[in-house]
């Protein structure tokens, strides 16, 4: 089994393409979500050094339930190629499929439907990724997913095929 791994900007649609491909393609996979971790765990810290440590325990988490024959599919910000690199080795390069879900900031900031954005950008929330905190470009995703140029169901799709 592997590990979907899908990082993106915040509100750039990675918890909605998780939860529709574990709908329609995955359904005995795992879904670890960036927002419901956080909150089921209690972990506030927004340092960078914060998620590293916050994203390699989800890491061993994927690995743990990889070798136990269970998928995952993973849906969280992580917000530089350093941090995905130390994903990649906690999971496995060869069990894991890095998804990059690209969307323009302009686009993520009209999806913003809990008003992260709007926070940031008016100066209430610092170090928010995109805006004034750290984000690199992926650079070593396997498939790149452009939500601000194709539908739920096309980006979804060229996951899927990609996998087959």
């Amino acid at each position: 089994m592997r590990t979907i791994w899908l990082t993106g900007l915040p509100c750039s649609g990675k918890t909605t393409i998780a939860l529709e491909l574990k709908r329609k393609y995955f359904k005995d996979y795992v879904l670890l979500d960036g927002d419901t971790i956080r909150n089921f765990i209690h972990n506030n810290d927004m340092s960078m050094e914060g998620r590293k440590l916050h994203l390699s325990y989800i890491s061993y988490m994927c690995r743990l339930l990889n070798d136990q024959n269970c998928g995952v599919i993973c849906s969280f910000v992580s917000p530089t190629n350093d941090i995905r690199e130390t994903i990649d080795g906690i999971v496995g390069n060869e069990k894991i499929m890095n998804v990059w879900v690209k969307c323009s900031k302009q686009e993520c900031i009209k999806r913003d439907v809990k008003g992260m954005w709007k926070k940031a950008i008016d100066g209430q929330i610092k170090n928010f990724t995109g805006w004034d905190g750290e984000w690199d470009d992926p650079n070593n995703s396997d498939i790149v997913i452009e939500t601000d140029k194709n539908d739920l169901e096309t980006c979804c799709e060229k996951i899927w095929e990609y996998l087959r």
